[in-house]
C-alpha cells in the first residue's frame, strides 16, 4: 500500500568532522563536490529541520550518478539560534567538510529550533572564510541557505557583501527562501542568488516533501542493516563509527520506511565512506594488517593468525559487494516505481527544499563537466 508523508521541507544534506575526518581515498577520476548546507534553526523552522532529516538520502543518492564520479564533502551549518554565540551572529558550525555522511545525519537529528536572530551575512561569512574548501580547479563549490526571514537583517555583515565574497572565491550561494515566491523578502532572497551565480527557489518548508512507501522498502532496509555486519571496526574510533552506523540507521528508520530505504540505497553506493573500517583500510592499502594492535580489533579477531584476519576481511570484502549489488537492483525497481506513482497520482516536490538543492547542484555540476544518469527521474 502506497503512503503519502507531505512532511517539511529540506534535505541537505547532509556528513562532518568537528575535527577533520580522515577519509579513504577517492579513486583519481573522482571529482571534488563541496556542499555547504546552512540552515535557519529559529523557532519557526522545525519543518526544514524535518524535511532534510527526511531527504538527506536522496540527495545524496541523486549526486551518486553523476559522471565523472564525483567526491562528496559536506558541512553542516545553523544559523539563527539563540542557543548559539550572539558573537558569533548565533551562527555555528555543526559539522565541517567531511565525507562523514553518518555524522552529518547524526548533527541533523539533534539540532532543535530556538528563536534568534537570522544573519545571513553572517553565516554566509562563515561558510566562506571557516570552512577549508577544496583547492581543486575543477571542483564544485556551494553553499546552500534556506530561511523564512528577511535576508537583510545583519548589518554587521550585509549578505551582498558576504555574497560577493564567497563568488569571489568560486563559491556559489544558492538561496532557499521558506516562503512565497513574490514579495519584497523573496525579492531580497532571489538578489543573494544574482550575486553569487546561484539559483533561486521558493518552497513551502512545511508541506512540500512526498514520500512514498514502495513494496521494495522492508527488503532495503533490512540488506541496509546486514551491510553492517560487513565493516570491522578499528579502534575506538572504529567502535564509536560502526555504532553510529546503527544508530543512523534507525534515526532514519524512525521518520519514515521511504527515508531508511533511501538510506539503504546511500550505503550500497560510492559516496558512503566509514574511515574506521578496517576492511577498506586494508584493500586500499592504508594499514598493513600484520601491524594493528590486537586491543585495536573487535573481540572475535583476536583470536585469529594474520592469516585468518585477512581471509575474514576478504569474506566481508567480497559479502559486502554481494549486498550492495542486490540493493542497486532493488533501489532501481523502487525508483521505477516512485516515478510511477508520482505519475499516477499527479504529484509533484517542486515545493520541496530537496528538490530545490538537486535542481541547483545538478544545474551548477553540468556547468562544471558533469553528466547525470537518466534513471533518476524517478527519485522523489
Amino acid at each position: 500500500m502506497t503512503r503519502y508523508c507531505l512532511a517539511a521541507c529540506a534535505a541537505l544534506l547532509l556528513g562532518s568532522l568537528a575535527a577533520r575526518a580522515q577519509t579513504a581515498p577517492a579513486p583519481a577520476a573522482a571529482r571534488a563536490v563541496d556542499l555547504a548546507i546552512c540552515l535557519d534553526t529559529s523557532g519557526s523552522m522545525n519543518g526544514l529541520i524535518d524535511a532534510a532529516r527526511q531527504k538527506l538520502w536522496a540527495i545524496v543518492n541523486d549526486l551518486a550518478l553523476a559522471r565523472p564520479a564525483p567526491r562528496l564533502r559536506l558541512a553542516l551549518l545553523s544559523f539563527g539560534n539563540n542557543g548559539h554565540r550572539k558573537e558569533d551572529g548565533w551562527v555555528s558550525i555543526l559539522v565541517p567538510f567531511t565525507e562523514d555522511l553518518d555524522l552529518v545525519s547524526q548533527r541533523l537529528f539533534a539540532l532543535t529550533t530556538n528563536g534568534g536572530e537570522e544573519y545571513v551575512g553572517r553565516v554566509l561569512q562563515a561558510a566562506t572564510d571557516r570552512l577549508e574548501w577544496s583547492r581543486s580547479p575543477d571542483a564544485l563549490k556551494l553553499i546552500f541557505v534556506a530561511g523564512n526571514e528577511s535576508a537583510d537583517q545583519d548589518r554587521e555583515v550585509p549578505f551582498r557583501d558576504a555574497c560577493k565574497k564567497a563568488i569571489g572565491r568560486g563559491v556559489q550561494v544558492n538561496p532557499v527562501y521558506c516562503g512565497p515566491g513574490a514579495g519584497d523578502e523573496a525579492t531580497l532572497w532571489r538578489e543573494v542568488a544574482t550575486l553569487a551565480d546561484g539559483h533561486f527557489a521558493a518552497i513551502d518548508h512545511n508541506h512540500g516533501t512526498v514520500a512514498i512507501t514502495t513494496p521494495f522498502d522492508t527488503d532495503l532496509q533490512k540488506l541496509g542493516g546486514d551491510l553492517n555486519a560487513t565493516y570491522v571496526p578499528l579502534g575506538r574510533k572504529g567502535a564509536e563509527g560502526w555504532q553510529n552506523q546503527f544508530d543512523q540507521d534507525k534515526n532514519a528508520a524512525s521518520v519514515n520506511e521511504a527515508t531508511a530505504a533511501g538510506r539503504a540505497a546511500t550505503k550500497a553506493s560510492m559516496l558512503y565512506v566509514c574511515s574506521w573500517d578496517l576492511v577498506d583500510a586494508c584493500a586500499q592499502k592504508q594499514v598493513k594488517l600484520e601491524d594493528v594492535k590486537d586491543e585495536d580489533l573487535p573481540e572475535a579477531l583476536r583470536k585469529m593468525t594474520v592469516e585468518e584476519r585477512r581471509k575474514h576481511l576478504e569474506e566481508m570484502s567480497k559479502r559486502r559487494e554481494a549486498l550492495k549489488r542486490q540493493i542497486q537492483e532493488l533501489e532501481a525497481k523502487r525508483q521505477a516505481h516512485l516515478a510511477a506513482e508520482m505519475k499516477k497520482s499527479a504529484l509533484s516536490a517542486d515545493q520541496a527544499f530537496d528538490y530545490a538543492v538537486r535542481a541547483a547542484v545538478r544545474a551548477q555540476a553540468a556547468a562544471k563537466g558533469f553528466e547525470f544518469e537518466a534513471k533518476s527521474a524517478g527519485r522523489e
